[in-house]
């Protein structure tokens, strides 16, 4: 059987009925020891700023005076009274990125990336000649009794390229970043 719960106690003294109450003091310290913890008290339409003073506030549509501990909101932020004035301790404290899952963005690096040493070991070349002018067709052309003919142009040769017809072992350096370390920031 669990434990009874006494909050009065009644004696009979020289023949008289008296009513005690009982009280835990130790707990009643304790209690007292807390304070006025925050409670909520509700959206406010009263502008609040931190450091402000005004005392009572309207909460759905009805005026409300706060005590030591109340927090209310005004405009998304959230205030808590503490006795003489609103300190915030909402919305300034957080940047955009506070309500984000996520957050992305592009970086370019600031530095150099050198170029690759490239090395061809054996293989063969050859001769690729150019031609900078195709020349033109013979032709014959006739007035009257008279023909004539026009043994035309040969091409004209440009410079002749060598290029690479097989190639043997080729070895390359990886190219290296090197350059200052970069920063992102978000808000």
């Amino acid at each position: 059987m669990p434990n009874a719960i006494i909050t009065q106690l009644e004696l009979s003294i020289d023949g008289v009925l008296t009513t005690f109450d009982i009280q835990d003091q130790g707990a009643r310290d304790l209690i007292e020891a807390l304070g006025n913890a925050v409670h909520w008290m509700g959206v406010t339409t009263t502008e609040l700023t931190d450091g402000s003073t005004t005392n009572p506030i309207v909460i759905d549509e009805e005026s409300v005076t706060a005590e030591v501990g109340g927090m209310a909101q005004y405009s998304g932020e959230e205030f808590v009274w503490n006795g003489s004035a609103w300190q915030s301790v909402g919305k300034n404290n957080f940047g955009a990125l506070a309500f984000k899952n996520t957050a992305s963005g592009d970086f370019t690096p600031q530095g150099n990336v050198s170029a690759p040493n490239i090395n061809v070991t054996g293989g063969t070349t050859g001769t690729v000649n150019s031609i900078t002018g195709v020349g033109t067709l013979p032709s014959w052309s006739v007035s009257g009794t008279k023909a004539t003919f026009n043994a035309g142009t040969l091409p004209t040769k440009g410079t002749d390229t060598t290029v690479v017809t097989s190639v043997g072992t080729i070895t390359a350096d990886a190219p290296t970043f090197t350059g200052t370390q970069g920063s992102v920031s978000v808000s």
